[in-house]
C-alpha cells in the first residue's frame, strides 16, 4: 500500500485518491453487478447468506455487510480500532478464548475464518483504491480529449 504514497507526492497527485475518503464515483460504474459496502446487513442478505459473488471469504457477509451491531460489539469489549467488517468474526474468537482458556490452540479455526476475513476486507479495500485511481485516470484522459478537441475547431 506505500505505493500509492510515492504516486501521490512524486507524480501525479490529481489521479491519486486519498485513502481517508469514500470513493467519488458510483459503485457499479464499469462493473453492473457490484454492490457497494453496507455498514448493517439487511434481514435477507443474514437469512440467505447472500452478498457479493466476488467474496472467497468462508463468510460471504463479512466483505460487503457489518454483520455485528455496535452494541453487540461494545457489549463483547471489541476496541474501536478492531470494530470492521470482520467484527463477528472477533467475537466469536474472543468468546472462544475466554472459554477455554488455559488452552489457547482450542480456538485455531476461529482465529483462521477471523484472519482469512481480515485479508479479505483489506483485498477488496486495495482493489476500492486501485479502481477510484483508475477512474480518475480515465476521468482525467477524457477532459483532456475533450479539451484537445475543442481547442482544434
Amino acid at each position: 500500500m506505500g505505493a500509492h504514497l510515492g504516486r501521490r507526492y512524486l507524480w501525479d497527485a490529481e489521479a491519486e485518491p486519498d485513502p481517508l475518503h469514500m470513493p467519488s464515483f458510483p459503485a457499479e460504474l464499469g462493473m453492473p453487478l457490484r454492490q457497494p459496502r453496507a455498514m448493517v446487513a439487511s434481514a435477507a442478505q443474514l437469512a440467505h447468506g447472500r452478498v457479493s459473488p466476488l467474496s472467497h471469504c468462508h463468510c460471504p457477509l463479512c466483505v460487503t455487510a457489518m454483520v455485528a451491531s455496535a452494541a453487540q460489539l461494545a457489549h463483547g469489549r471489541v476496541s474501536l480500532e478492531q470494530r470492521d467488517f470482520c467484527g463477528h468474526h472477533l467475537l466469536r474468537l474472543l468468546r472462544c478464548q475466554r472459554d477455554n482458556f488455559p488452552v489457547p490452540w482450542g480456538c485455531h479455526a476461529l482465529r483462521h475464518a477471523w484472519d482469512s476475513c481480515q485479508h479479505e476486507d483489506y483485498v477488496m479495500r486495495m482493489k476500492e483504491f486501485e479502481r477510484e485511481r483508475r477512474l480518475r485516470l480515465r476521468q482525467q484522459r477524457l477532459r483532456q480529449r475533450g479539451g484537445d478537441s475543442g481547442d482544434s475547431e
